[in-house]
């Protein structure tokens, strides 16, 4: 349980306090140090996942923290974006992630409680999905840093890719999920 993808695991969760508490430091810094933190989560959750298959350490620990890190660290990054900046530009891409993130984990449960999970694994596009969500937060924490407004609007643009995927990765799951939440597969007695 204590194996090293677990505590990087756990480490991506220990970050987001110290990531939040970054975040709201006014000095020239701080945006460096806040994209800095959250690119380090980001290369944890690649890196926690390769080590457990390489290693041979997956585990149920790390199968359910995983996602959860993952999730939480990025529904917190937007929240302190769209509250830096709460224009509607900004909100909708960010309420589409969000709701989408609770959406398939809903699905996701569903679906193992009926002995179908397998039919809603993560799919190719969730994987470019996920890498452009991350890069486009990094770029948007830096909007205080002597790199330019631009690299804010790159990160903004790069959130919109992230949204568009996020909704045909969505799409995908209820796609596979469909005959069973429509009832065209029986699962027994519920």
């Amino acid at each position: 349980m204590w194996n090293t993808p677990n505590l990087l695991t756990m480490l991506r969760i220990g970050l987001i306090p110290v990531f939040v508490g970054v975040f709201y430091v006014e000095a020239p810094w701080a945006s460096y140090a806040a994209a800095g933190i959250f690119g380090m989560a980001a290369a944890t959750d690649w890196l926690d996942g390769h080590l457990a298959r390489r290693w041979d350490q997956t585990s149920p620990l790390g199968a359910f923290l995983d996602p959860v890190a993952d999730k939480l660290m990025v529904a917190v990054a937007l929240v302190l974006l769209v509250q830096a900046d709460p224009r509607t530009l900004v909100v909708l891409p960010a309420m589409v992630i969000i709701g989408r993130e609770i959406t398939v984990s809903a699905l996701r449960e569903w679906m193992a409680e009926v002995g179908a999970r397998a039919q809603v694994a993560v799919s190719s596009v969730g994987k470019f999905k996920t890498t452009a969500q991350m890069v486009s937060i990094i770029l948007m924490l830096l909007w205080h840093s002597a790199l330019g407004p631009w690299v804010y609007w790159l990160g903004l643009v790069l959130l919109y890719v992230a949204a568009v995927l996020t909704l045909w990765s969505m799409v995908i799951y209820l796609r596979a999920a469909w005959p069973s939440l429509s009832g065209q597969v029986s699962h027994g007695p519920r």
